[in-house]
């Protein structure tokens, strides 16, 4: 699951830094919009077994506190 996040964080990123320059490019903001809707639905998705993958208000928390438990994210193995 933490793969398929990071994959889609870096064509996030990729498509956000063309976007900058070609901010007219409306096939390619509707591809951004496609894969920013699937990021956070996987984001919610491993948050909800695994906890949050972020603090300081990207993404609310379970009671109780879960931001400290163990493992951190890029410390499983799969």
């Amino acid at each position: 699951m933490l793969r398929v996040i990071q994959e889609l964080e870096f064509v996030a990123v990729d498509l956000s830094l063309y976007l900058d320059t070609h901010p007219e490019d409306n096939r390619a903001l509707e591809h951004y919009n496609r894969v920013t809707e699937q990021l956070n639905l996987r984001k919610r998705e491993y948050e909800q077994i695994f906890g949050p993958l972020a603090v300081y208000g990207f993404s609310p928390s379970q009671y109780p506190w879960r931001w400290i438990e163990e493992p951190w994210p890029w410390e499983i193995d799969y």
